[in-house]
Parts: C-alpha cells; sequence; structure tokens
C-alpha cells in the first residue's frame, strides 16, 4: 500500500514532459515553461512588494499593477502552447476513450489538423491586432502603450506577444499532425 502512494505522490510531483509526438520543438517549449513560472512568482512578489508600500508606507507605486498584470497575461497565453506540447489541453474523451488504437490514430491526425486550421485562424485574426497596435497610420512602428500615468507599451507587446504564440502553436499542431501520420497503427 505504502508502495501505491509513495508512487502517486512521486508522479504528481513530476515536471509534465511533451509527448513524443511534439518532437523538439515541444521539448524547447517545455524547457521555456520555465521562464513563464518565473515570472508569475516575480509577478506575485511585485504583489506583495505594492501591499507592503500602499498599505504600510503610504506609497503606491505606478508601475506594479500594469507590470503584473502583463507578466500574468503572457504566463496565460503562453500556457496555451505549453499544454499543447505537454498534450493536457482540454479534451472530451467521452467517445475518443472508447475507440480502438487505430481509430484513435485517425482522430489524433483530424484533431490535429482541425487545431492546426483554427491557430492559423487565430494568428492572422492576431495580426491584424498587431498591425493596429504597432505602426500609425502613416506606418511609423509605434506601439500601443496602455494609457495610464506610467503608459508602457504592454498592450502592443502583448499582442504581438500572442501573434508569435499563435504561429508556434500551429507549428506545434502540423508537428502533431506529420507525427501521428508517421505513427503506426498498432
Amino acid at each position: 500500500m505504502t508502495d501505491v502512494i509513495d508512487e502517486t505522490l512521486s508522479s504528481h510531483n513530476k515536471t509534465p514532459e511533451p509527448v513524443p509526438e511534439a518532437g523538439m520543438f515541444g521539448l524547447a517549449v517545455n524547457a521555456v515553461g520555465i521562464v513563464f513560472a518565473i515570472g508569475i512568482l516575480v509577478s506575485a512578489g511585485l504583489l506583495f512588494y505594492e501591499v507592503v508600500l500602499r498599505y504600510v508606507f503610504n506609497a503606491p507605486t505606478k508601475w506594479v499593477h500594469e507590470t503584473v498584470v502583463f507578466l500574468s497575461a503572457i504566463a496565460f497565453v503562453f500556457g496555451g502552447l505549453y499544454a499543447a506540447a505537454i498534450d493536457k489541453h482540454i479534451r472530451v474523451v467521452l467517445f475518443y476513450d472508447r475507440l480502438s488504437t487505430g481509430m484513435k490514430r485517425l482522430f489524433d491526425v483530424a484533431i490535429s489538423l482541425a487545431c492546426l486550421v483554427a491557430s492559423l485562424f487565430f494568428a492572422w485574426a492576431a495580426w491584424l491586432s498587431v498591425k493596429r497596435a504597432a505602426w500609425t497610420p502613416q506606418g511609423d512602428f509605434r506601439l500601443e502603450t496602455s494609457g495610464s500615468a506610467w503608459n508602457p507599451p504592454y498592450p502592443g507587446l502583448l499582442k504581438v506577444f500572442l501573434f508569435v504564440i499563435m504561429i508556434l502553436l500551429a507549428i506545434q499542431f502540423a508537428i502533431f499532425t506529420v507525427n501521428y501520420l508517421r505513427k503506426k497503427a498498432k
């Protein structure tokens, strides 16, 4: 009994690894994930810093709130790519789990292909947003800013980041599609 408990506890403490079908790209996404995890920890530290400054010293900052929102937003956006690489994205398995191995392979190909197409459509939509957020009507490069007293370019940066992540997500789903097609039916 204790062996089962120890095995269960140790499996929950492991860092998720990308599935083999994610390829080297999935390994790279997994490795970069630590940067965004650290960003969440930095956000928590900044929030603590802001609370102390605001309520202990009555000296609130202008920059902490927007920085925390930005760090959290990019971590959230990256999380979609990360979840795809480790194959932990949301799925409905009511029927999928009942399929034979060969049918699961066909479904994996079809799902990956559908996700690839959807990612490309979202990348296109993100690009339309980037065009408005990164260039003036005259064609000069200028990132959209928040409009606050501090006025950082976080909104523009976030839109560019979303576009890049959608392209990377499309690449990940293309890799999945190819690797599921190559996978031999059992």
